[in-house]
């Protein structure tokens, strides 16, 4: 990394790296694809070395944003019983919950299934869709920060394994059939844990630096 000063030089600076459990600063180390760097002091994993990581990610989200879009416009399962048919998308059903008198868990479903990937998704394609073209997007320290927070909370998985659940014990008393939505989903959370997997923040960080650098130089 170059660090210079206007009118002056440029020194060529050592890139370094804080373990964030044990706080010790440690100079960045070359590892070989695939490879992983650990702290010597605490063991805590710091960074993996993914080639091309960050472009799957991105892939990986635009396909995770369509299928979204996806999940949440067709039901997700149709219920018949005594002539009878029923059925809902995911927004519908939690504000079915709403009027039901179950604000709580409608709340819960809303932010878990529906409001915390959706913001996932976006800050993942809203970082890495303008990096992928040599830009850096503005706010995109916060749009970083948003990845980090929703993560905990979006609980597709969760979310799906309750409705299987849910899915046969009501079979037993009327006929349950999966919708578009419900495969949809399915494929929507295994395509947005690759796109988190892929995220690599060390190498994000990487480029950005790489890209102001370039920005620099060409003032």
């Amino acid at each position: 990394m170059l660090h210079c000063k206007l009118g002056t030089f440029c020194v060529e600076l050592e890139p370094l790296i804080v373990c964030e459990e044990c706080d010790l600063l440690q100079r960045e180390s070359i590892l070989e694809p695939g490879g992983a760097a650990s702290c010597p002091r605490c063991g805590n994993s710091l960074y993996r070395s993914q080639p091309h990581g960050l472009q799957r990610s991105l892939v990986f989200a635009l396909t995770a944003a369509a299928l979204f879009l996806i999940s949440n416009s067709f039901p997700i399962v149709t219920i018949s019983s005594q002539g009878l048919k029923n059925s809902a998308t995911l927004l519908e059903a939690a504000d079915r919950l709403l009027t039901d008198g179950i604000p709580s868990i409608a709340v819960l479903v809303f932010i878990t299934t529906f409001l915390m990937p959706a913001l996932e998704i976006m800050a993942l394609i809203y970082l890495l869709l303008p990096l992928h073209f040599g830009r850096i997007p503005p706010g995109f320290s916060v749009a970083f920060r948003v990845i980090h927070i929703v993560k905990p909370w979006a609980m597709v998985e969760v979310f799906l394994l309750g409705l299987m659940v849910t899915i046969s014990k009501l079979s037993a008393l009327a006929s349950v059939v999966p919708d578009i939505a419900l495969g949809s989903f399915v494929l929507l959370m295994v395509v947005a844990t690759a796109a988190a997997t892929n995220f690599d923040p060390h190498q994000f960080w990487k480029e950005v630096d790489e890209i102001k650098h370039q920005q620099v130089l060409a003032c």
